[in-house]
């Protein structure tokens, strides 16, 4: 008895005319696109509430540094007066870095302006003898600066700087508010966050949260330890070849630590800049001597050593995400890309682990062809041996 032939149904009709590579292209396209929509809208409400965001994500990062001292803390005295001694200590060693910085600067400004006369007459000559420069060149550029300088509408900057300065005062006490939370009650925020999640989902959350605190906490610290040998180093090479301003250069330089590659550069321009004006050429040549020193012992010694392979990320992938901090977020961008990208990182690598683990996958290479194949003896691998002794059947 013959079979009737069914007509194949419209919509497999239509399906045969898409290629099924175009079909998976389509698919993954639009997920790509309502992800890039989330993206692109989490970045706005983040922006709109920058002035809330920014300061808890630095209140954050200081949490992860100052964990360890709070921990030592809470053994002698409560949780809550081991953080305000915490978040207190932590307001001293900033005011007082920066009073050290103004009587420095207000101290050595009659010292700095007859070194910047010096200073600038030897660039005149060094530019005349060497560049083929005449002073009157020198002055036409000089007066296009003023120019451009004037027509930079200052009056409407400085406004506006008043503003982010008022704005910027707030952030520093809800930084300082959150920090206190963050070290008091960090643990019970978290629990609560996490069961915000499906209650499948609640046991990957809070593992990838310990993973990213772990990670976020390694990075931190790993960098102000190598930010602190880079202050340190061109410090004492600023006070030896008596660089005006050189604690002021020391703080510039810890400061700009925090943002890889693009931070150590612009405070070394910095260091080097002022020993140019104030000195001349061969002070300027030999710091920058001393910069380049102090960086190389950095990238090729320190952090290798401290940082280790856990947060080792490659330089294009540092770069792209300094660009993208700075794109979204301006300098707070730069500041936190590279942390965000470290535990982005670890948290991939620990979910993708977990998925390999409840699937069953490892990396290890196979165990060879399947017995049968000719030219290869049949007998159990140590994974058919294992499965054996387990009561469970090779594949």
């Amino acid at each position: 008895m013959t079979q009737p032939v069914t007509s194949p149904s419209p919509s497999r009709r239509r399906d045969s005319f898409v290629p099924p590579l175009v079909r998976a292209a389509s698919e993954w396209t639009w997920r790509l696109l309502i992800l890039g929509a989330g993206l692109i809208a989490l970045f706005f409400l983040l922006s709109y509430f920058s002035e809330i965001v920014v300061p808890l994500a630095i209140g954050l990062l200081l949490c992860a540094l100052l964990s360890a001292v709070h921990q030592r803390l809470s053994r002698i005295v409560p949780r809550a007066a081991a953080a305000a001694i915490t978040v207190v200590g932590t307001l001293l060693v900033i005011l007082g870095l920066l009073t050290l910085v103004g009587s420095q600067i207000s101290g050595g400004m009659s010292d700095m302006a007859r070194q910047v006369s010096d200073g600038i007459q030897q660039i005149r000559d060094f530019i005349r003898n060497s560049l083929g420069i005449s002073d009157d060149q020198l002055g036409e550029y000089v007066d296009q600066a003023r120019q451009w300088l004037a027509n930079a509408n200052l009056g409407s900057r400085l406004s506006s700087a008043g503003v982010t300065a008022g704005h910027f005062v707030a952030g520093i006490f809800i930084a300082l508010f959150s920090l206190f939370f963050f070290l008091f009650d960090g643990p019970r925020i978290w629990a609560y966050l996490v069961r915000l999640f499906p209650r499948s989902a609640r046991p990957y959350v809070d593992s990838s949260g310990t993973v990213a605190w772990e990670q976020l906490t390694h990075y931190v610290r790993a960098t102000v330890l190598v930010a602190a040998v880079d202050a340190v180093g061109i410090t004492a090479g600023a006070l030896i070849l008596r660089v005006p301003f050189a604690i002021a250069i020391g703080v510039l330089v810890f400061l700009l630590s925090f943002i890889p590659i693009v931070g150590a550069l612009l405070s070394g321009a910095v260091a080097v800049l002022i020993a140019l004006v104030a000195q001349g050429p061969v002070t300027a040549l030999i710091m920058l001597a001393v910069v380049v020193a102090v960086q190389q012992l950095e990238s090729h010694v320190l952090q290798p050593f401290i940082l280790g392979r856990s947060v080792r990320i490659h330089p294009v992938a540092v770069i792209a995400a300094i660009a993208c901090g700075a794109i979204v977020a301006g300098i707070v961008g730069t500041l936190v890309a590279v942390p965000i990208l470290a535990v982005v990182k670890a948290v991939a690598n620990h979910l993708f682990d977990e998925y390999n683990r409840r699937e069953g996958i490892t990396d290890e290479p196979d165990a060879g062809p399947p017995p049968g194949t000719p030219g290869v003896s049949d007998a159990p691998t140590a994974q058919n041996r294992t499965e054996a002794e387990a009561g469970g059947s090779p594949t």
